[in-house]
Order: structure tokens, then C-alpha cells, then sequence
């Protein structure tokens, strides 16, 4: 019969496996980030939706206000 891992030696494995998974974790984030940032830098060009969204805002403020409230309620009476 082989001899068992003492504690320390599944410590370290233990310690080994958790910085791989955050490792791999933060790999994924990083990777969903940038797409996300792709995603709206090219909703942002001109003609696109952010982009006339934003001008909107910036024209009439409180109207856009309003509509989001409205949006905000039918979604709301929805569920």
C-alpha cells in the first residue's frame, strides 16, 4: 500500500488547484469584459442606438426621464 499525502502535501495541492480555478476564472472575466466593451463601442458610432439614445438625453432630459419611468412601470405590471 503507497503511503498517504501528509497534510501539508494536500495543503499544497489544495492551494494549487484554487490558484489554478482563479486563474481560469479571471481568464473568463477578462475575455467577457473586452467583448462587452467591443459591444458597446460599437453601439456608440454614430447612427447606432447608444449613440442616438445619448443624443436624445442630451437634448431633452427630463422627457427621457419620463419614458424610462413609463418603460420602467410596464415592465414592472408585467411580472
Amino acid at each position: 500500500m503507497p503511503p498517504q499525502p501528509g497534510i501539508a502535501e494536500r495543503a499544497i495541492d489544495t492551494a494549487a488547484d484554487v490558484s489554478r480555478t482563479i486563474t481560469d476564472v479571471t481568464t473568463a472575466l477578462r475575455s467577457a469584459v473586452e467583448r462587452l466593451s467591443d459591444a458597446i463601442a460599437a453601439a456608440r458610432r454614430p447612427g447606432q442606438p447608444l449613440s442616438t439614445i445619448s443624443a436624445i438625453t442630451r437634448e431633452a432630459p427630463l422627457a427621457s426621464l419620463f419614458v424610462a419611468f413609463l418603460f420602467g412601470v410596464a415592465v414592472a405590471r408585467r411580472r
